[in-house]
């Protein structure tokens, strides 16, 4: 069954230096696009009351509360379900938030990146750090107990002084979740082709992200997938739905989803997707040998590892006596580490994770 769905909304006021996301900055097709969304809703969602429910990316907080209810509107949700809005902190009132509480809205992300207004300019985000504090805050005055930050580090002329100060800031504030994401210039953003100056380089980025790790986890957060850090009992159920390989919807242009063992895709062009919203662009029925591979691939993200008997009931194999090669090298070497359930990455691991999850790809 069914019990998660993520819906996207492409647009934006502006693509930020580092973003190869697919997003416009062309409102012309919203109305469009919205009935074109709300199309494929109607046809493909089967009516589960969800466990998670995720409006997501581009800015949904570009649209107004009315619009957003009426996406809502269209999925079983319950006390239960854990609702998730991505906003931008320039966007959000008051208003907005106490809006987006009436129709079942319980958990806000915000794209914070850097406290530092020098940074923020250098990657063309439109907010100052000024303006996310605010949103936080409105955010918590309006009601919202479970607030999340994202960060980036690896930005230019970001120091690890200036990062660790950002979560900081951010613990201060008193939210409930904070991802950290390494930069990464993908080809399709400005950066692949202007490079900015002033990289940290591979090495001052791992420096930093064990700085993080070990600031977050003394000032009470879990460190419970590789990017994500919660305090207790407020880890995102939407991305953990995803680490343990479950299934779940994905609507709108762009959007991905998996359910009865098929990734699918949808149109990448808004036009594409405006004229025919309810056939996905890509389907992939994954064989018994991807399908291992994936639950490995995601359970070594969780910082919990892999669950071998969960594995071994799945697919019917010996987990150990199957990669015992791997897992001999990687114990051995202090990458990886034997817990009650089967295997983690350690954080020596987590540095080199692409290495390590590649010699379990047969």
């Amino acid at each position: 069954m069914v019990e998660s769905a993520y819906i996207h909304t492409p647009f934006c006021k502006s693509k930020c230096k580092y973003c190869s996301f697919v997003s416009f900055a062309d409102f012309s097709l919203k109305e469009e696009y919205l009935l074109a969304l709300d199309k494929e809703i109607c046809v493909r969602y089967k009516g589960e009351v969800l466990k998670t429910l995720y409006i997501g990316g581009g800015t949904p907080s570009l649209l107004d509360v009315e619009e957003l209810r009426a996406i809502a509107g269209r999925f079983g949700i319950s006390r239960d379900t854990e609702f998730t809005l991505e906003c931008n902190p320039e966007d959000v009132t008051t208003d907005f938030f106490y809006g987006a509480k009436s129709f079942g809205v319980n958990r806000i992300s915000m794209g914070c990146q850097t406290f530092d207004d020098g940074v923020l300019k250098l990657i063309g985000r439109r907010h100052s750090s000024k303006k996310v504090e605010e949103a936080v805050k409105i955010a918590q005055n309006s009601g919202f107990e479970n607030v999340s930050l994202d960060f980036i580090y690896g930005l230019p002329e970001q120091s690890e002084k200036i990062f660790i100060s950002d979560l900081a800031r951010a613990v201060e504030l008193g939210v409930q979740h904070i991802s950290l994401y390494g930069l990464k210039i993908d080809e399709g953003c400005f950066f692949y082709n202007n490079p900015p100056a002033g990289l940290p380089d591979d090495e001052a980025q791992a420096k930093m992200y064990l700085s993080a790790v070990s600031f977050l986890t003394e000032n009470g957060f879990e460190h419970y997938e590789i990017s994500n850090f919660s305090k207790p009992g407020f880890s995102s159920r939407h991305n953990t739905n995803y680490w343990n390989n479950d299934f779940y919807y994905g609507f709108g242009e762009a959007a991905h989803g998996y359910g009865d063992g098929i990734r699918y895709s949808n149109e990448t062009s808004i036009l594409k997707y405006i004229q025919n919203p309810t056939e996905h662009k890509e389907e992939h029925a994954l064989s018994l040998r991807e399908e291992l591979e994936e639950e490995i691939f995601l359970g070594f993200r969780r910082m919990c590892g892999v669950n071998v008997a969960e594995i071994e009931r799945k697919f019917g194999i010996d987990f150990e006596k199957k990669y015992s090669k791997i897992l001999e090298k990687y114990v051995d070497s202090g990458h990886l580490r034997k817990t009650p359930e089967g295997y983690a990455l350690t954080l020596d691991g987590v540095l080199v994770s692409n290495y390590i999850l590649a010699d379990f790809l047969e």
